[in-house]
């Protein structure tokens, strides 16, 4: 039997295994396309149908965040290389630039006709290449921009999302205290509403952290 991987919320998962571990066990996950993976043990979330659910953390140290950077350089790098390669048509339909320069025409049954027709077919491709390279790497500036936004999000994925919930609820709290007994701070008739529905949302999120990674759970 082999220990594999079960959705937990939204981006996170937990690790199914068929033993009982306990904090600190390494174990290896396998994803569902063979691939293997070492993870330290944290907290057991529950326990059903035999199996033993747990929180973990994986021993090469990639969480949402390192993979969020590291997704960001990917794409960065393939925009780049596209980049380059778009430089590298744009140089190759220069040849013989200072020819075609003169504009001459091509001449008809001259022996030169089939060279200069090949020539500015050539000159041509390369630069439809060019512009196609360079469409690519614009188009890989949207992915590196959200990859770089989820870099700075810290998700139930991370150990330090309990730390970072807690803070944002009781911020939460304090707001929707303030806003109930100065009315007039409020910016529309929702604004009430908002704030009950953010420490709602959060108080959902700190009792998810919790049950992951609270040292105490």
């Amino acid at each position: 039997m082999i220990n594999t991987y079960s959705k937990f919320a939204p981006n996170v998962y937990i690790a199914k295994c068929f033993e009982s571990h306990t904090k600190g066990d390494i174990v290896t996950l396998t994803s569902q396309h063979g691939k293997e993976t070492e993870v330290e043990i944290f907290n057991l979330v529950k326990e059903q149908d035999g199996y033993y659910f747990y929180s973990f953390v994986r021993c090469d140290g990639l969480n949402s965040q390192s993979r969020a950077i590291q997704k960001a350089q990917q794409y960065q790098n393939i925009a780049n290389n596209a980049i380059k390669r778009s430089e590298q048509y744009c140089e190759k339909a220069s040849e013989r630039r200072d020819f075609l320069s003169l504009g001459e025409p091509i001449k008809v049954g001259h022996h030169s006709e089939k060279t200069h027709r090949a020539l500015l077919e050539r000159n041509r491709n390369r630069m439809d290449k060019a512009v196609t390279e360079m469409h690519k790497a614009e188009s890989y500036e949207s992915k590196i921009a959200y990859w770089e936004n989820m870099a700075d999000k810290i998700d139930l994925s991370m150990p330090e999302s309990l730390e970072f919930f807690r803070f944002e609820l009781a911020k939460a709290k304090a707001k929707h205290q303030d806003l109930k007994k100065h009315p007039e701070k409020r910016e529309h008739s929702y604004s009430l509403t908002y704030a009950q529905k953010a420490v709602n949302n959060l108080e959902k999120q700190v009792k998810l952290a919790s049950l992951l990674w609270d040292v105490l759970h």
